[in-house]
């Protein structure tokens, strides 16, 4: 299967589910279900694989990947070189001979690991992070892992010893959890989870729930057994092999991607058996070895939760709650909102990845001005998100812009105007650089790096918890999936220039390095975040929004505290009067500049001001 038929399958999913079968009977509360902690952090999103080798010895081997895609075996495989030019084919690759490059780069395997992680905490800890979301680490043979083989164990190649591991799991009955042992990456998980805690972090998992890998133990005894397999209720089976009538085998896999068999549903959502499991492994990483919710994982982050069926989700987070009444439950519907806003009251989740917040901001900040929107639009869209849910749940949703299914922010920007991000589906498949020859690759420049850190104004000051995506930060850049899945900047490492373009010829070279001057930026406004409760917990309250000149002027309070946020989004530098800075002295945050009372507050082009009253 070519890749841009699988990006098309995957990611216009928001389309894709059958939903006339998952009604949800909508429940206001009159009350807060959203756990307080969650209005209060700061989020930062991990690949994985990609975030940092804390462990050469357990590195995966090529008989690791077998499973993934692309299913053909190569010729030729070893660890890919963590700072190497990334449309760059190595010497083992050009033994493989294939013409395709998405097959060489599903096959890359950089290292990352659970110590690479462990190992970064304190990095993170003093950018300001107080939270952390993790793409899959469970089990599987692919760089992403959302084709697990257990949800109940940590990829081995993740931990300290990957062989001794692997025979460990051999010895279980995984229908029996008494059975299930703590392999050492399950144990180092613990460690990580530990370690977190201790720097007064939150940490929570990635749950892909609506099916397995066809790796996984589940699975592969359905192909082995057929009709007498225990998992055999488990999946969506059209057929099974018969050779007496010429049947073959034939099942659903999500969005018809075979390597993802779905598992089956009824009126009540996920049958029983994967359901009691779900369930056991939910229990497993909040509360491990019944040693209290303290050592284990702070929520949950559920993959294509709209491809599941409201009753599950209703039942799940019961048993979520009822271990941890103080999870966090977090989806990912990438949809409009009023297709986001059943899963939203009170008893399926309580926050989003807030991509909506990211659509619009791209209209304000970021589209041509034939594309773009004004301020005094922008601010009505946010306030319908605001207002369309439960009280609370704005103040939890991830506010986020990159992730692992977008490019970059710094290649957003490079390339605004190739289609709006809100046309999700579109977007997805013209910003992956390896259908679109006209997407540029090329670093971030000056000007585009001014407005990322424009929009990280308002994404640290507006209401909602800030995520960043693993190397935002530092200035990385990247198309769509896979390329916005590089290995992570880090400055002991040694990085070649960039050079190559994804259909192999070259240009000007890039040098990769971390952007100081970025990476400061998005220091300075997270610690003003955490020092400031008015941005993490305050009213948000318009006071300006001109037009004409480009300017949102908004208000956010708490309790005593007031804090004015100034987004000049104009080229043009502007001098602004707004009767709550008159007779006043404030200080902006961001650069400590004094305005004294009655003095003209000018604000740059495309940059802003936090301001906050003197002492």
């Amino acid at each position: 299967m070519k890749l841009n038929t699988i990006i098309i399958l995957l990611v216009l999913f928001t389309i894709g589910c059958n939903q006339s079968e998952k009604k949800s009977n909508q429940i206001i509360p009159q009350e807060e279900f959203v756990p307080h902690w969650a209005k209060t952090v700061v989020w930062y999103q991990i690949f994985p694989e990609r975030y940092k080798d804390g462990d050469i010895s357990n590195n995966p081997t090529i008989a690791d990947i077998k499973g993934a895609d692309p299913q053909t075996p190569p010729k030729s495989w070893q660890i890919h070189p963590w700072e190497s030019d990334w449309y760059e084919l190595q010497d083992y690759e050009k033994i493989n001979g294939e013409q395709e490059m998405w097959k060489h780069i599903l096959r890359r395997r950089y290292g990352g690991d659970i110590q690479g992680i462990i190992d970064k905490l304190d990095y993170l800890h003093d950018l300001g992070i107080t939270a952390i979301y993790l793409n899959p680490v469970f089990q599987s043979p692919s760089l992403h892992k959302y084709d697990g083989e257990s949800y109940h164990h940590i990829d081995p190649n993740f931990g300290p010893d990957p062989e001794g591991d692997k025979k460990l799991i051999a010895t279980e009955n995984p229908l029996d959890k008494s059975t299930w042992v703590w392999t050492t990456a399950d144990e180092l998980a613990l460690t990580l989870i530990s370690e977190v805690h201790k720097r007064g972090m939150k940490i929570i998992f990635d749950g892909v729930f609506n099916h397995l890998g066809y790796n996984s133990f589940a699975f592969q005894d359905v192909l082995k057994n057929q009709q007498n397999s225990p998992y055999k209720d488990w999946f969506i089976i059209k057929s099974w092999d018969d050779p007496k009538t010429g049947s073959t085998f034939e099942y659903d896999g999500w969005f018809g991607v075979k390597s993802l068999p779905e598992f089956k549903e009824d009126s009540n959502g996920i049958v029983e058996g994967p359901k009691q499991y779900i369930f056991n492994a939910t229990e497993r990483w909040m509360n491990p070895k019944g040693k209290g919710i303290e050592y284990g994982i702070d929520g949950w982050r559920l993959d294509v939760a709209f491809c599941i069926g409201h009753p599950f989700w209703k039942q799940w987070r019961k048993h979520v709650r009822s271990i941890n009444p103080e999870a966090y439950m977090t989806a990912e519907i990438v949809d409009t909102p009023d297709k986001v806003k059943p899963y939203m009251q009170g008893d399926e989740f309580d926050g989003e990845m807030n991509y909506n917040f990211a659509f619009a901001s791209a209209e304000f900040f970021f589209n041509p001005d034939s594309m773009s929107i004004s301020v005094s639009k922008y601010d009505n869209k946010l306030k319908e998100l605001r207002e369309l849910y439960p009280q609370g749940v704005a103040y939890v949703s991830q506010n986020l812009f990159g992730s692992h299914d977008s490019n970059r922010i710094g290649s957003h920007i490079v390339n605004s105007g190739i289609e709006n991000f809100r046309n999700w589906g579109a977007y997805f498949n013209i910003s992956v650089a390896l259908n679109n020859s006209k997407y540029s690759t090329r670093k971030p420049q000056a000007e585009d790096v001014k407005l990322q850190k424009l929009f990280a104004i308002m994404q640290m000051t507006y209401v909602g918890a800030p995520m960043i995506y693993y190397g935002d930060e530092v200035g990385m850049w990247g198309g769509n999936d896979p390329g916005c899945r590089k290995p992570m900047v880090w400055d002991d490492i040694n990085f070649e220039s960039e050079i190559f373009n994804a259909d192999g010829s070259t240009h000007e070279p890039d040098k990769v390095e971390i952007n100081q001057s970025l990476f400061d930026h998005y220091k300075k406004l997270i610690h003003i975040r955490n020092e400031n409760p008015a941005l993490q917990l305050g009213t948000y309250k318009a006071l300006l929004t001109d037009d004409e000149k480009g300017i949102l002027i908004f208000e956010r309070a708490y309790k005593n505290q007031k804090l004015i946020v100034v987004i000049n989004n104009s080229d043009n530098e502007q001098t602004i009067e707004i009767s709550e800075l008159k007779d006043k002295c404030f200080i902006d945050l961001l650069n400590s500049n004094v305005f004294e009372v009655n003095d003209k507050q000018v604000v740059s082009k495309k940059s802003g001001l936090i301001l906050k009253a003197c002492l």
